[in-house]
C-alpha cells in the first residue's frame, strides 16, 4: 500500500490517500488540524489564534506598524524589530527602523513601549531578548553591525559584521546570541551563516549555496541552533529550508518542489516541539499558503491559506493549548 498526505481546506487538515494495488484511491480522514496561537510579523503585526473553527484566524491583538520579526515574551510583552520608514502609533517616524518591547494594554488601557532602540542606519533587521535581559539586534547600513544592549541603553557588545556593503537591505536577517556567548548571523547576499565571537572574530562560516546549482538564490534568512549543534536555515528565494549538520554539510532539506509549490520565498522558520518545521511562504505559496508545517518526511501536515497579509516571520507560542517552551527555536 502506498500512502501520501495532502493538505486540504483553508487551514490545511490532512487526508491520507491509500492505493490498494491498482485500485481506486481510498480517502482516510486524519485527525483534525491542531489549534495554535502565534505572533505574525510583516505588513501586519498581530497575535492570531487559528483553529479548525476559525481557520482564517482570530486577531487577539494588533499593532498597526509593519515589522520584520518579533517574539511574545514569557511575561506577555511583545518584542519587535520594526520596519524602516514606519511610524509608531504616536506618529513618531522611524527612518532607520527600530526595536521595541511593548507591554500590551488590558482592560481598555493603551499599549505601552517599555524599551526601544531607534535605528541609526538603514534598518533594524532582527531582535532577541536574552535570558539576562539584554537585547541583541542587527543594524544594516554603511557600517553593518550587531549590538547587544542593556535595558538602560548601554551597549554591552558591538560586532562589525563581515558582509557586503553595496546592498544594505540584503546584509543580514535573524541574528541570535547563543548559550556559549557567540552570535549566529545569516548574511543573504554573502550566501553565508557566520558565527562571531563577542570580540567580533569570525569563528566559522557555512556556505549556503546549493551544491551543483550556483544560480539558486539560496540567501539565508534564519540561523536556528538545534540541540545537537545543527543549524536550521530558511533560504528565501531558494524556496527551501535546510538543516545543516555541525560540520556544515546538508543533512536534510525541504523544497518548493517537495511541497507542490507551497514554499515560495522561505523566510521565517521555527522548529516545533513535535519535530516538525513551520515555514513562512512570504511570496505566498500555491493556493494561497501563508504558513505551512512540514514533517521530517517532508509531508505538509498543516497549512494556513487564509486571505491575510503575507507573513515575513512569526512566533508560534501555543499549540493545542500548551505553551511552546521559551525560547522557541526560531
Amino acid at each position: 500500500m502506498i500512502t501520501r498526505r495532502l493538505s486540504c481546506g483553508r487551514i490545511g487538515w490532512a487526508i491520507a490517500i491509500a492505493w490498494q494495488g491498482f485500485g481506486s484511491p481510498v480517502a482516510i480522514a486524519a485527525p483534525p488540524a491542531h489549534a495554535m496561537r502565534l505572533l505574525v510579523c510583516g505588513p501586519r503585526t498581530a497575535i492570531v489564534a487559528i483553529s479548525p473553527e476559525h481557520p482564517e484566524g482570530v486577531v487577539e491583538w494588533n499593532w498597526g506598524v509593519s515589522s520584520r520579526e518579533g517574539w511574545l515574551l514569557p511575561d506577555g510583552n511583545v518584542l519587535l524589530a520594526v520596519s524602516k520608514a514606519s511610524r509608531l502609533p504616536n506618529g513618531d517616524a522611524l527612518p532607520g527602523g527600530a526595536a521595541v518591547e511593548i507591554r500590551r494594554g488590558t482592560d481598555g488601557a493603551k499599549d505601552e513601549i517599555v524599551w526601544h532602540y531607534d535605528g541609526t542606519q538603514a534598518e533594524v533587521n532582527s531582535i532577541q531578548k536574552t535570558e539576562v535581559g539584554t537585547y541583541v539586534l542587527t543594524e544594516a547600513g554603511p557600517k553593518p553591525r550587531l549590538l547587544e544592549i542593556a535595558a538602560d541603553g548601554t551597549v554591552k557588545t558591538e560586532v562589525a559584521l563581515a558582509c557586503q556593503k553595496a546592498n544594505a537591505h540584503m546584509q543580514s536577517r535573524m541574528a541570535r546570541k547563543q548559550a556559549d556567548g557567540t552570535f549566529l548571523v545569516p548574511h543573504l547576499l554573502d550566501f553565508a551563516i557566520i558565527r562571531y565571537g563577542a570580540d567580533g572574530a569570525v569563528l566559522s562560516k557555512i556556505d549556503t549555496h546549493v551544491p551543483g546549482e550556483p544560480n539558486v538564490k539560496s540567501w539565508p534568512f534564519t540561523a536556528i541552533a538545534l540541540p545537537d549543534g545543527g543549524i536550521l536555515a530558511a533560504l528565501t528565494n531558494g524556496n527551501r529550508v535546510v538543516e545543516f549538520a555541525p560540520d556544515g554539510t546538508i543533512r536534510w532539506q525541504v523544497t518548493g518542489s517537495d511541497t507542490a509549490g507551497a514554499i515560495n520565498d522561505a523566510c521565517g522558520a521555527q522548529r516545533l516541539p513535535n519535530g516538525n518545521t513551520m515555514i513562512a511562504s512570504y511570496r505566498i505559496g500555491k493556493d494561497g499558503v501563508r504558513l505551512l508545517e512540514v514533517s521530517p518526511e517532508k509531508q505538509v501536515v498543516w497549512a494556513w491559506k487564509a486571505a491575510v497579509p503575507a507573513v515575513h516571520h512569526f512566533h508560534v507560542f501555543e499549540i493545542d493549548g500548551k505553551p511552546v517552551p521559551h525560547p522557541a527555536m526560531r
